[in-house]
């Protein structure tokens, strides 16, 4: 696979990969803006209004039905965050011609209906339909609220919440509940605007159809774009320390029967010129996978967690360790995960651990070549890091990797916050794993 980047018009960008592997193509649309607490929801809620429908298809059965001519294709909204910046847009997957009757192509046809989606919905007057606007507001909102049913994952939430509560990270992918239920539909509307004209665009595709066949159906299906000044001022704003001298501490009560612990580090000095190799091996030496010294002396050997493991975001600049542990057990497991934290910080790295957490991190970026959609989401980010190396390239230099590259990481990691979500008296079952 061999990935081709090219500007199809100001602003706008293709990153195109030549694949005879999938049976479908797929193409993705990213409008990129800057997060802010003030704009997530908003922004976040355009995708989901535009898929309702277009001046053509106004509803989502007309849309529905277009899309089973096209043999299938599937358009859907998408919201992420990285770093800080805010991509909105769609995703779609597109049946190739060659295992279609008659061989027909349905590249262009489905990108015209990209087009019209993004370029062209359905309004009222010239504004995005009130009654949609309000339906989209409600089940997002209703998204929102729901992550708190997930104690695990509310509880990683909660903690980046807190930790970077100055920071325009903590505002989410899409937002605050609060925020969406007060979404007027013409502010909406006037927001679609300006992020049509303003914001930088990252096309994806992965197919089939050569590199000019792509960019000739875009070219067209784009045309109507509005574009003023492009806003390429977007970024993320690294923070190297801790907040404070001390980790901060906060802690939660909800009716639950198992602890949530979470860890806040910040990757520090080492980010100022990230080495993403030995980023990804330390992670997996210290706690990512079963080899791990989180899974393997926490979990296994001193039995005080049901889980333990760390998450890396590279952009931000963050390292979590997220627990599940027995109410009374929080200060042990404390004690134990910052004690392998140390140990890496000294160097204790066995031939053993190191070779396992190599082998399993090329292995992971080895297997985004089988899914269009992690491939996706890996071109994505290095388009916006400016990186020109793909999955396997990666691989390889996580090959070279040293104990001592991984020791320097985590010498410069510094724990920012501990989160910690523990019963009220009032316990019900929870979402907990609770073997150990």
């Amino acid at each position: 696979m061999e990935i081709t980047r090219s500007e199809l018009m100001p602003g706008v960008w293709l990153s195109h990969l030549k694949s005879d592997k999938f049976k479908t193509a797929c193409l993705s649309l990213n409008l990129l803006t800057q997060l802010t607490r003030e704009t997530a929801a908003l922004n976040a809620l355009v995708p989901s209004v535009l898929r309702r429908g277009t001046t053509r298809y106004r509803d989502l059965e007309a849309l529905s039905s277009r899309m089973d001519e096209l043999y299938g294709v599937a358009i859907e909204p998408v919201v992420r965050r990285i770093g800080e910046i805010q991509c909105l847009g769609f995703f779609a997957s597109i049946p190739e011609g060659e295992f279609l009757p008659g061989k027909q192509d349905v590249l262009r046809p489905a990108c015209e209906l990209l087009g019209q989606l993004l370029l062209d919905p359905a309004t009222r007057g010239g504004l995005l339909p009130q009654p949609i606007v309000e339906s989209e507001k409600e089940k997002l909102a209703d998204a929102l609220r729901s992550r708190i049913n997930d104690k695990r994952s509310y509880s990683v939430l909660r903690c980046i919440e807190e930790m970077c509560a100055y920071e325009d990270f903590s505002a989410g992918s899409r937002g605050r509940a609060e925020d969406v239920e007060a979404i007027h539909y013409r502010k909406l509307t006037k927001q679609y605007r300006e992020l049509l004209q303003c914001c930088p665009i990252e096309i994806f595709y992965c197919g089939r159809s050569s590199l000019d066949e792509v960019k000739a159906c875009l070219t067209d299906a784009l045309a109507p774009l509005p574009r003023g000044e492009i806003n390429d001022d977007i970024g993320t704003e690294l923070r190297m320390n801790a907040l404070e001298a001390e980790p901060r501490q906060v802690e939660e009560s909800q009716s639950v029967t198992q602890g949530k612990l979470v860890i806040g580090y910040r990757l520090g000095e080492c980010m100022e010129g990230p080495d993403i190799p030995a980023l990804y091996v330390f992670n997996a030496v210290f706690g990512s996978g079963t080899t791990s010294k989180l899974f393997m002396n926490v979990r296994e050997k001193r039995q005080l967690c049901y889980y333990a493991s760390s998450l890396l975001d590279i952009h931000k600049g963050l390292l979590l360790v997220a627990s599940g542990i027995d109410l009374d057990k929080k200060d042990a497991a404390l004690e134990e995960i910052t004690a392998q934290l140390d140990a890496v910080r000294r160097g204790e790295i066995s031939d053993e651990e190191l070779a396992a957490a190599k082998a399993g991190v090329s292995s992971d970026l080895r297997a985004l070549l089988d899914s269009q959609g992690e491939l996706e989401g890996f071109y994505l980010s290095q388009a916006l890091d400016g990186a020109d190396y793909g999955p396997a390239e990666l691989a390889e230099l996580i090959g070279e990797v040293d104990k001592a590259r991984v020791q320097a990481i985590a010498e410069s990691v510094d724990c920012d916050l501990i989160y910690f979500l523990t019963g009220n008296g009032d316990e019900e079952a929870d979402d907990a794993d609770n073997e150990l």
